[in-house]
């Protein structure tokens, strides 16, 4: 096997990268209403998600710090759905690992599965609220509004999903996913959403946008009043902002990494066109994707590996990894059981490359088109196949960076890691 020279491409994207976090946190609180809505003393509930959102220790600890200062008393409760093995404990310490610790936030954390119930929708849909912040004086949402790895609508994931599959816990979860195989997602979430902000206690949310950089590129404090429209409105500005592979098409798609922390499908389904049911390529303009070939859990992942099943090959290191339990719970719980298949693996990525290659309708291996990326998150640099060269230099947006690198592989049959080479650091 001959595979393609690499070529360390720069994606030129605009950065947005907000200089001073927290300061703007503080600005936005301050001039929204949000936090004048509950009287001095009150207890308000802070919900905070699973993502790997940047900056989020900064952003919740500033939230923190505002509200006190305004003189009430915060608390943090995990605001995650069946993530963290639908267990207290285990949801508690994923916010920890995002940095999300009582002793850092300087407030309590609430982390427990109970919940109330605030009465159906008209699609007869039972709505749940975590206990905790039902008890509070009111609850404020911090979350990332972005692109779902599922559906294509107005509103994907933001503060109307957290207010529904977070809030919901568990037991709201499993519920609405059941509902939403027949209604779809976004109806559930929308409707789901209004009926938990007819319960008053929502006072407002953060909601955060990244660039395509996964830098910190706005903040926006968002009242009950708006909160649907505005968050129609963020959503089509950071969808402008998305990150893509920068060539229409590629025949294996190299991952060193997937995992909860990365995307709510281990893998961003809209960066490397795939569904969470299976589906190849079923995205609009989105580059096709013939392969993927995936090498490992994130360190953060918890082994949960949902997203598996969207490769089509992988190590058998990342299988070796898998915890199966909180594995089986999400992709249960969210009606994607293709999303956990195990795909064909081998125990050396130069196996996994020799196998898949002849699969993509290329008699050499040498004209195989190949990118490769740490995660999809990371979309600069990325590594490309030499054999795209045109295509690279056609693209203004793209900077050649040095000499081609040659695949190269170690004594035991593993990739030489060419982007930690390059400094981008990449796992090996």
């Amino acid at each position: 096997m001959r595979l393609s020279r690499l070529l360390l491409v720069k994606q030129n994207f605009p950065s947005r990268r907000i200089p001073d976090v927290a300061g703007e946190v503080t600005r936005q609180l301050a001039a929204s209403p949000i936090a004048s809505r509950v009287k001095p003393g009150g207890r308000i509930a802070i919900g905070v998600g699973s993502r790997g959102i940047s900056n989020l220790a900064t952003i919740v600890r500033a939230v923190v710090d505002y509200l006190k200062s305004r003189g009430l008393q915060p608390h943090i409760f995990p605001a995650m759905g069946s993530h963290g093995a639908a267990t207290a404990e285990g949801q508690a310490d994923v916010l920890a690992h995002y940095g999300i610790t009582e002793t850092l936030m300087g407030c309590p954390i609430i982390s427990q599965l109970e919940v109330v119930s605030l009465g159906v929708t008209s699609d007869g849909i039972e709505v749940f609220m975590d206990k905790t912040a039902y008890e509070s004086d009111g609850v404020m949402l911090v979350g990332r509004v972005k692109w779902h790895t599922d559906f294509a609508g107005k509103i994907e994931s933001g503060l109307f999903k957290m207010m529904a599959i977070g809030l919901g816990k568990f037991a709201g979860a499993q519920r609405y996913h059941t509902y939403a195989y027949r209604l779809g997602l976004e109806h559930v979430i929308r409707s789901v959403g209004r009926q938990v902000l007819r319960s008053g206690k929502i006072l407002g949310g953060l909601a955060i946008l990244e660039d395509a950089y996964h830098q910190t590129g706005q903040i926006t404090a968002v009242t009950v009043e708006e909160m649907e429209q505005k968050e129609e409105e963020l959503l089509a500005l950071v969808k402008s902002w998305m990150g893509k592979i920068p060539v229409p098409e590629l025949d294996i798609l190299i991952l060193d990494e997937i995992g909860k922390n990365i995307s709510g499908a281990g893998m961003d389904t809209k960066v490397v066109n795939r569904g969470v049911h299976g589906q190849y390529n079923p995205w609009p303009d989105t580059p096709r994707i013939h392969r993927i070939f995936v090498r490992d859990l994130s360190d953060l992942s918890y082994n949960n590996a949902v997203g598996l099943g969207m490769a089509d090959v992988v190590h058998d290191r990342l299988v070796r990894r898998i915890d199966w339990t909180p594995t089986m719970i999400n992709s249960l719980t969210a009606s994607t059981p293709a999303a956990i298949r195990t795909p064909i693996h081998f125990p050396t990525d130069r196996e996994c490359l020799e196998r898949i290659w002849p699969t993509v309708g290329k008699f050499s291996s040498e004209e195989v088109t190949i990118g490769w990326i740490r995660n999809t998150l990371e979309l600069s640099p990325i590594l490309l196949s030499e054999n795209l060269r045109p295509e690279i230099e056609n693209n203004p947006l793209l900077e050649i960076l040095g000499e081609p690198f040659e695949i190269e592989f170690d004594a035991k049959g593993d990739l030489v890691p060419l982007l930690s080479q390059a400094g981008v650091g990449a796992h090996s």
